[in-house]
């Protein structure tokens, strides 16, 4: 039987070549997405794949709560070269009471005005790309990401109390979901290729490769 995942509901601001990777993957992974930009054209690129995309004024207030922003669990601020309109976007969103905001920062000087203003997460695409953003945001046990291929990743996930004390002969988890753990890390310690005996602790971070599909399996039925 085939669990599926509860959806989540996000806002992405400005579908740029960031912005539109981050919506494009959220909405692959099931979630209901709100598109927004200031400029018709890329809102209309959007239509068809976000739940819905709309033409707006991030920086203005009273858009945004006409859109209904604050119900939103997570807001993406994928603005472009607009450091101003980026830097007045979050603060709005953060007065209104959006409680994790991402935001895109073009340099340092950027990531640091938006962090004293109150952004939950700065990223940088230079360095993080979108479809790894779109992951650790949509999942909270997905510490982190790495695409192999299209359908093939290796993905470093929190073990859950559920797992504690429980072997991993126990679990047998190549065998029901079709994935390999390569190393469990235990703070400073890392246990490549553990052996079959080996039980689960608290803290422990399962480093697994598998298809996409299994591993999200594993998560929803043993996470």
């Amino acid at each position: 039987m085939k669990v599926v995942a509860k959806k989540q509901q996000f806002a992405v601001i400005g579908l740029g070549r960031f912005g539109g990777s981050v919506c494009k993957e959220l909405v692959k992974l099931g979630n209901e997405v709100l598109a927004i930009d200031s400029d018709e054209q890329k809102v209309n690129k959007y239509t068809n794949i976000a739940t819905h995309a709309v033409v707006a004024d991030a920086t203005d207030e009273k858009v945004l709560a006409s859109l209904g922003i604050r119900n939103f669990e997570k807001v993406i601020v994928a603005i472009g070269d607009n450091i101003q309109a980026s830097i007045l976007t979050t603060l709005l969103l953060k007065e209104i009471g959006v409680e994790n905001v991402c935001v895109k920062a073009k340099n340092n000087y950027h990531h640091k005005v938006l962090e004293k203003i109150g952004a939950d997460k700065v990223v940088h695409p230079e360095t993080d790309m979108g479809k790894r953003i779109a992951q650790q945001l949509s999942d909270e046990n997905v510490i982190d990401y790495i695409e192999l291929s299209d359908e093939f990743s290796i993905v470093e996930l929190f073990a859950s109390a559920k797992l504690e004390g429980k072997s991993l002969v126990e679990l047998d988890i190549r065998a029901r979901f079709g994935i390999t753990i390569l190393a469990i890390k235990n703070g400073e310690e890392i246990n490549v290729s553990p052996e079959p005996e080996y039980k689960i602790a608290r803290g422990d971070l399962l480093i697994v490769i598998g298809h996409n599909d299994d591993i999200k399996r594993f998560e929803d039925q043993v996470m």
